[in-house]
């Protein structure tokens, strides 16, 4: 069951509560209880998210419930902003983590360890497509298919979109910069003339850079590429539904492992375009008594 989840009040509002109480502001203390510097609350994401639901298993099966601790709802832009406001001032902050992501690259982080194993092992992130697209659309079949690249290509492009560059000019700066990758994904792929595509995403750093690659990729080979940001859960049933073409957007097996089980049968899975993908907490590193999620309860 989904509990203790704050859903109805906003970052700001959080702050702002905790601040008249005299809680988050100050600088992190390793001597005084981490739970009530940051009033038990874990800064999460949308609510919809695979590393949502795993964090309130996790709050539950370490009995963070039984010192009230809370995941706090919002968006992967409140979080990220929340997080670098706190690391600014040295104040004490839990959030829920992934890599890759630019925050990992920008900011001194560490995952604290999960004995429980709760949020799984290393996850790969899949492409999927709709169920006929190799008979439909073969050559963007063939891109999709081909599509692979590393953690360190996608933080380049996140990277870049952080610092307010373009989504898409970002695309295509690393698409320009690295001619043998792509060559890897098109070479040999039989030229299209404008025939439409469309791709869906859930709008987080990761999956906004990995779209735009791989469209421009399509472009590439004359493709007239449409991206669309969704919910996590319409974006698989866009695909599962031939609403959308495609996504490489699916990590597994545990973020979206739901979804992979509910629409089953009704897409094909083209494995994986990103290996070692990580989900989990994550602290400053400055806080160093803090390494286990089971160093988030009062008592042990």
């Amino acid at each position: 069951m989904l509990k203790k989840i704050i859903t109805t009040v906003t970052l700001a509002t959080l702050i702002f509560t905790l601040s008249a109480c005299g809680t988050t502001l100050a600088p992190y203390d390793a001597n005084k209880d981490l739970g009530e510097q940051i009033n038990y609350t874990i800064t999460g994401i949308d609510a919809g998210a695979g590393i949502m639901l795993a964090t309130q298993n996790a709050i539950e099966d370490y009995h963070l419930d039984d010192d009230n601790w809370q995941l706090q709802t919002s968006s992967t832009a409140a979080m990220t902003s929340t997080l670098q406001k706190a690391i600014k001032d040295k104040r004490p902050i839990v959030v829920t983590g992934w890599t890759p992501h630019w925050m990992f690259t920008k900011f001194d982080l560490k995952f604290l360890e999960d004995p429980k194993n709760v949020y799984g092992n290393a996850e790969n992130i899949h492409t999927i497509v709709r169920k006929g697209l190799k008979e439909d659309k073969p050559s963007a079949y063939e891109v999709l298919d081909n599509f692979f690249w590393t953690a360190e290509d996608m933080s380049e492009v996140m990277l870049e979109v952080n610092d307010g560059v373009d989504p898409e000019e970002a695309a295509k700066k690393w698409v320009k910069n690295n001619p043998e990758k792509v060559a890897k994904w098109t070479d040999g792929v039989k030229k299209v003339d404008g025939e439409e595509i469309k791709l869906t995403y859930v709008a987080w750093d990761s999956e906004i850079a990995s779209t735009n690659v791989v469209a421009e990729a399509l472009r590439q080979v004359g493709y007239d590429t449409t991206i669309q940001a969704m919910e996590i859960q319409p974006m698989w049933a866009s695909v599962a539904t031939d609403a959308a073409d495609g996504m490489v957007a699916a990590w597994l097996p545990n973020t979206s492992g739901i979804y992979y089980k509910d629409y089953k049968g009704k897409f094909e899975d083209l494995g994986a375009n990103l290996k070692g993908a990580k989900i989990g907490l994550a602290v400053p590193k400055y806080m160093t008594n803090i390494n286990s999620i089971e160093d988030l309860k009062t008592s042990k």
